[in-house]
């Protein structure tokens, strides 16, 4: 009965440090705030902070931060309550405004375009990377025996869960890429009829107009929480994340941060500079809180609120490309998930068992990443999906999903990063083609912060 005692006094107390911590760091990042200190600044101070204080508390003191994370996982919360209303108000507000289907046409190919085209630049740069550092070299780490990896979905299943059939109960289970698809039918029906009969969908349009502006004003409310809620979350993840575990497969965090820089850098930033032709220094600090938010939340659906501020807001992209773009990019859009992670798993793969892979199996790869980045959308864990299938295809041991699975959280705040960023590049480059990109806006010295900097 003691030790039961004594435990339970030790967990509230060491719980009590963590939680008195966080108030500490959260006044800190209020008095920031108040004295103007730039929403970008704030969000990296927060990370800054928490990375010291989750190593502190872990590695040093040994005590825990549930105290921390709790903040963390009430700011997930928010974001999440966000994620459904956002899409289908938005999407059914973007595309309900405007007067031709044609034009729908156009906007959705330029972005499923640019969404398959830089998920297949990222799964070379992904293979060309594997193959320079070689991460499977001397790994010599059996696979779990308990491990078993996702099953792929077939293609029926894959097209069923796409179709609306409930939209009330997809929205209660968070499914996105129905409720994406229902807008659009809602939106399609409203410009058919207003195309006949304006006065007939007018209440429609002013109620749609005006439960934006609501939503909006929302979106405000949880945005301002980001520097905390940053702070919590990436505290959580340097307390659990020991040198250990870095070092054990080092070679492929190395292999998969190379590869995700590479295209960040190269492929994002080239595109930004020779096709919407901006700067893509001022491009990345403008679109700096979608990143820093991707990284430590570890979710396109999470990063949605705040992106669609920043390329409204900071970009200078019209509402309603912004309004389609993003909320697609988020279900559909993989260029980390789908791209550079399976290549790089699957040349792993190949050399930690022994198995050699040639010119063709390479191609196979790079159009099964592409194929597959599609027929994941709406399914959890499009990363591990996406790399079973990209395994199977090259009928490599699914046993390699095992050795990974201890850093792929690390890895996957890059590439949610990644995947974020290239739904940011993708709204900029089609507004930039539709003449819906205020360029003299964006090329303003002042950085308006407008509600990302308001708390």
């Amino acid at each position: 009965m003691d030790k039961i005692d004594n435990n339970l006094l030790l967990a509230i107390e060491t719980n009590w440090y963590s939680f008195v911590t966080a108030i500490f760091v959260f006044a800190l990042l209020y008095y920031l705030a108040r004295k103007r200190v730039g929403f970008g600044t704030r969000v990296l101070i927060g990370l800054g902070l928490g990375l010291v204080v989750g190593i502190l508390f872990q590695n040093l003191v040994n005590l825990e931060i549930k105290g921390i994370t709790t903040f963390g996982s009430i700011y997930i919360s928010l974001i999440r309550m966000l994620v459904i209303p956002l899409v289908f108000i938005l999407v059914l507000n973007s595309i309900a405004s405007l007067t031709s289907l044609d034009y729908l046409r156009k906007i959705g190919f330029k972005t499923f375009a640019w969404f398959l085209g830089t998920t297949g630049i990222a799964s070379i740069i992904g293979l060309l990377t594997a193959l320079v550092f070689s991460p499977g070299q001397g790994i010599q780490q059996p696979a779990a025996s308990d491990a078993e990896p996702r099953e792929i979905p077939t293609f029926s299943d894959v097209i069923l869960s796409l179709v609306p059939s409930n939209p009330v109960s997809e929205a209660a289970d968070g499914k996105v890429v129905p409720i994406l698809i229902f807008a659009i039918f809602l939106a399609v029906a409203i410009i058919k009829v207003g195309s006949k009969n304006e006065e007939a969908v007018k209440p429609v349009r002013d109620l749609i107009q005006s439960a934006t502006q609501v939503l909006h004003q929302v979106v405000k409310f949880v945005i301002r929480l980001t520097p905390y809620g940053v702070f919590a979350l990436i505290a959580g993840v340097a307390a659990k994340y020991g040198w250990d575990t870095l070092q054990e497969l080092g070679s492929v965090i190395v292999t998969s941060y190379v590869a995700l820089i590479i295209h960040f850098v190269l492929v994002f930033g080239g595109l930004v500079l020779l096709v919407a032709k901006v700067n893509p220094i001022k491009f990345f600090k403008k679109a700096y809180p979608t990143i820093a938010v991707a990284f430590t939340t570890r979710s396109s659906y999470a990063t949605l609120p705040i992106n669609l501020e920043v390329i409204t807001k900071r970009l200078h992209v019209s509402p309603r490309i912004a309004s389609f773009v993003a909320p697609l990019g988020a279900s559909v859009n993989f260029n980390g998930c789908g791209g550079v992670w399976p290549a790089i798993v699957a040349v792993f793969t190949s050399q930690a068992f022994g198995i050699e892979l040639g010119l063709t199996d390479y191609i196979v790869l790079v159009l099964v990443s592409i194929i597959s980045s599609i027929g994941v959308a709406g399914v959890p864990g499009p990363a591990v999906i996406s790399t079973t299938v990209v395994l199977t295809a090259l009928g490599l041991p699914l046993e390699a999903l095992a050795i990974v699975a201890g850093v792929e959280a690390l890895i996957d705040m890059a590439r949610t990063a990644v995947n974020a960023t290239g739904t940011t590049v993708t709204a900029l480059l089609v507004a930039n083609s539709e003449g819906e990109f205020d360029r003299e806006a964006f090329n303003k010295d002042e950085d308006e912060e407008l509600a990302l900097n308001a708390v």
